[in-house]
């Protein structure tokens, strides 16, 4: 169920969840899902045994999580709030990640209602770089993350600052897809600042993996 304003699934959506399906998971982990939109991944960790907390500013996309996990029978912990907030002092085996990353042209204004899904400010960083700061104090030992963004905003950059923050971190899934909407609607100002080449008709989505050293 998609509620009106809620961050439908889509192909970064599927791209996470092929990435979900790989990882092992320990018995009972303890899985954080945030950004959890509809809570499809949410569900599946939940589905495969784990421990589920999903966390979302939206409170719509809260309504529709909780919501979709009644429908499933299946049990979530389900919690409003922005980003990591909600969970401050946890800790888990497993982050899931699919933020906004989507550079926007008025990138100091901070988004509001359904754009808060994918507007990630000037450079599409707005809560990469912070993910980047905050997830390793979350992960136990062994502890993963996956997070899902765009190629315009820099996986480089997100593989750099986990990896100088003490976290083993590769690309491991790559997909090239149609611009959808978002993209399409500012395809002239992302290539007159260089993020898309004239000769580009596609996006490149990526999956990055970050595992903390037991």
């Amino acid at each position: 169920m998609v509620l009106p304003g809620v961050y439908a699934p889509q192909e970064d959506t599927a791209l996470l969840a092929g990435a979900l399906s790989d990882e092992p998971l320990p018995p009972d982990a303890a899985v954080l899902d945030v950004g959890t939109g509809t809570g499809a991944l949410a569900l599946m960790a939940a589905l495969r045994g784990g421990r589920v907390t999903a966390v979302d500013v939206s409170w719509r996309a809260v309504c529709a999580a909780r919501l979709n996990a009644a429908r499933a029978g299946v049990r979530i912990r389900v919690r409003h709030g922005n980003l990591f907030t909600p969970v401050r002092g946890e800790s888990f085996d497993l982050v899931l990640a699919n933020p906004p990353y989507v550079p926007a042209p008025a990138g100091g204004r901070r988004p509001r209602g359904a754009a808060r899904a994918w507007d990630a400010g000037h450079d599409g960083r707005m809560v990469l770089d912070r993910i980047c700061r905050e997830v390793p104090g979350l992960l136990r030992p062994g502890g993963v993350v996956l997070l899902v963004q765009s190629a315009l905003s820099d996986p480089e950059r997100t593989v750099t600052l986990l990896r100088e923050a003490g976290l083993k971190a590769a690309v491991t899934r790559r997909q090239r897809i149609g611009f959808g909407p978002v993209v399409r609607g500012r395809e002239r100002w992302l290539r007159q600042r260089g993020l898309l080449s004239l000769a580009e008709q596609e996006e490149e989505l990526v999956v990055v993996r970050a595992e903390l050293p037991v």
